[in-house]
């Protein structure tokens, strides 16, 4: 909590300064906004190439979605970012309209610490008994049997999860529901749960290193934590039945259906048979109503060209250097059009 409250109060310093230059009449811009963890690498890769070529300062502080989505509701930032989009009541409950901006598709992975050990299946029946605190043991016959060839150590399972409000537990925690019924009515899907078993950390980098640093650790993050940390990744069973590993390929087969306009779907258990199962958009959220706390046209302006930018095949050709997927061309056509009916005293910003 002390922590969130410094990064919004940094945030709060930097409105102020906004707001006084736009008083003032400079013109220059910067963008302060808080949330998501999962796709900070590519968000600090993204949002420095735009500061370079633009001029355009961009603060963004990792908090978590749920930190993200309440920087917005209190209007201390430009924009929020979320894994987990807003549901109806959630809309409801925001001070006024909020849009929804996907931005680059990533896999919430297995992540374990069993040296010598790569590559391991896990089925859902297996996801199921080893996150409830069913199977507590590696060298559990059910998970030897699910993997011939294998041998695994008699050593403690110990389950890492999320301990601040998280869109990586949302992405999670839907896929689980959707695959065990145990686990939707007794756990359930949210980005803040009562986990049955298991110790927290704070963010994705505080999951991944308490997995890397403790043998025998399971837990769920997002897939360039994995990647960059050099933690093992399990393969996980799809719908289809295949045991799937996260790649750019498989993670974009997730978002090969249908896309509604507001872009709110969640992509979890695509019945695309190439698919990897936790695969999820990330988004931006914003006010579709841009003057408010005093701020200037030429920072509505200066958001909306900047997300525009975002869902570009400029940024969107970056995604890929670390490990996310780009948007499907159906989801920047609808995001374009999200951002056009984004307005300034009514009047729509960007043509």
């Amino acid at each position: 909590m002390k922590t969130f409250v410094t990064i919004v109060l940094s945030i709060l310093l930097f409105s102020s300064c906004q707001n006084t230059n736009n008083k003032s009449g400079n013109k220059k811009i910067s963008l302060t906004a808080a949330g998501a963890t999962f796709p900070m690498p590519y968000y600090n890769m993204v949002f420095k190439k735009y500061t370079s070529e633009k001029g355009v300062l961009l603060t963004y502080g990792g908090i978590g979605s749920g930190g993200g989505i309440r920087s917005l509701s209190d209007k201390v930032v430009d924009f929020g970012a979320t894994d987990a989009y807003l549901s109806d009541k959630k809309l409801s409950e925001m001070p006024a309209e909020v849009v929804h901006i996907p931005t680059v598709l990533g896999a919430v992975v297995i992540a374990y610490n069993l040296p010598g050990l790569d590559g391991i299946k896990l089925s859902n029946d297996l996801l199921e008994k080893i996150f409830m605190g069913e199977i507590t043991n590696w060298n559990d016959p059910a998970i030897k049997k699910n993997n011939p060839g294998k041998q695994f150590p008699d050593l403690e399972i110990t389950f890492i999860h999320r301990s601040d409000g998280s869109g990586t537990t949302y992405i999670f925690s839907d896929y689980m529901s959707k695959v065990s019924q145990e686990w939707a009515s007794r756990v359930g899907t949210g980005k803040s749960l009562k986990w049955p078993v298991g110790m927290g950390a704070k963010g994705n980098p505080g999951v991944a290193g308490t997995i890397k640093q403790t043998k025998g650790a399971i837990g769920y993050i997002g897939s360039e934590y994995a990647f960059a940390q050099k933690i093992q990744t399990a393969k996980v069973q799809n719908s289809s039945g295949a045991y799937i590993e996260p790649s750019i390929a498989s993670i974009s087969a997730a978002a090969q259906g249908e896309i509604p306009a507001d872009t709110r779907i969640m992509l979890t258990n695509s019945d695309d048979p190439e698919s990897y199962p936790i695969s999820g958009f990330t988004w931006i959220i914003l006010y579709k109503e841009q003057n408010y706390n005093n701020r200037s046209y030429n920072q509505a302006l200066g958001l909306v060209t900047f997300l525009d930018w975002l869902i570009s095949s400029d940024a969107q050709g970056e995604a890929e250097k670390v490990h996310y997927a780009p948007l499907p061309q159906k989801a920047v056509e609808k995001a374009k059009a999200i951002l056009r009916s984004v307005t300034y005293d009514g009047k729509v910003l960007l043509k």
